[in-house]
């Protein structure tokens, strides 16, 4: 089998690609844009991408391609239905992430809420030092305990963020973008019971119709004004021109963001332009990318790969 990886980078050069190298002739490329991947899958059987689009303008020289691998959980890159017409199986990995992704939505949370830089700031630039008080607390905080953290997206990592929540004293909600949430442990709410009722609102929903600017000024208005919202799932599910407005308006008092409407960030987003960590922190897309999870994304692909080479179906998403 000759199999191409379009986004070798993307999973971390500190990442071996050798298991993957053991099931077939491989081409492995750093990087790819969208204007170098017909040429690059071409004569591929198999191939494993990100990010990169693989549709039928991408695909339709691609003769021999029967399997495409996500190195990720999303899959909004493929057209699964092209894909589906011409025979090509499509799989992605679950569950990889969700501990790193959970972990990352609460040092983002924290960050904001504690006003983590304003006090590392005030401690290092000898500020501190020169008070005659033993603290200092001029930026208040408040506690999660007694707070209503909501979820959006009640599969692996909301389930297992409402488990840290609830262990920090935090009542639960969640609302179903999709309609079709099986989630029994927490209380299922409406999408305006949502918005009014959370303290602490984080985003853990694939992007789609129905999500894609969910958060928009409408929403962001409905929100109480000390709310934090965390979006660690996909950039266009949050409007960030509408973010831009709540925050420097004051419709909400922080964020703490992990994608963007488009990554990298570009200069022109309004969200560039404040600088004010104690309401905003954004991070490069890197809360599923800890050494354990990217390691995991490697070796599931892997597997993905070894169950289609037996005829097997593994995390298939277009059947």
């Amino acid at each position: 089998m000759k199999i191409v990886v379009l986004e070798r980078n993307s999973v971390g050069t500190d990442v071996s690609m050798d298991a993957i190298g053991k099931l077939g002739e491989m081409t492995v490329c750093p990087n790819t844009t969208a204007a170098d991947v017909e040429e690059k899958v071409k004569d591929a059987e198999i191939i494993v991408a990100n990010k990169v689009p693989l549709n039928e303008n991408t695909l339709k020289d691609a003769a021999n391609v029967k399997l495409i691998c996500e190195f990720a959980t999303g899959y909004d890159n493929v057209d699964l239905e092209y894909c589906k017409s011409r025979g090509i199986k499509v799989a992605n990995i679950v569950n990889y992430s969700t501990d790193a992704v959970a972990q990352h939505t609460f040092a983002l949370c924290f960050y904001v809420l504690e006003k983590l830089r304003h006090y590392d700031e005030y401690v290092k630039s000898g500020a501190y030092a020169a008070q005659d008080r033993f603290s200092n607390f001029d930026c208040p905080f408040t506690e999660l305990a007694g707070k209503t953290w909501g979820i959006v997206g009640m599969g692996n990592i909301g389930r297992k963020v409402g488990k840290i929540a609830e262990a920090f004293g935090c009542k639960v909600i969640f609302y179903s973008a999709s309609g079709n949430s099986t989630c029994t442990e927490y209380e299922r709410v409406s999408f305006d019971t949502l918005l009014k009722e959370s303290d602490f609102l984080s985003l853990h929903c694939p992007l789609s119709d129905k999500t894609r600017n969910l958060i928009n000024l409408d929403a962001l208005k409905k929100m109480k004004k000390n709310a934090i919202l965390v979006n660690v799932a996909r950039g266009p599910v949050v409007n960030d021109e509408d973010l831009y407005t709540a925050l420097t308006e004051g419709y909400i008092a922080g964020a703490g963001l992990d994608v963007t409407s488009t990554e990298p960030m570009k200069d022109s987003n309004p969200l560039s332009r404040i600088m004010d960590s104690n309401k905003l922190i954004i991070t490069p897309h890197l809360a599923w990318a800890s050494d354990e999870a990217r390691n995991r994304c490697v070796s599931e692909t892997c597997k993905n790969i070894e169950a289609f080479l037996k005829g097997e179906d593994r995390n298939i998403v277009n059947k």
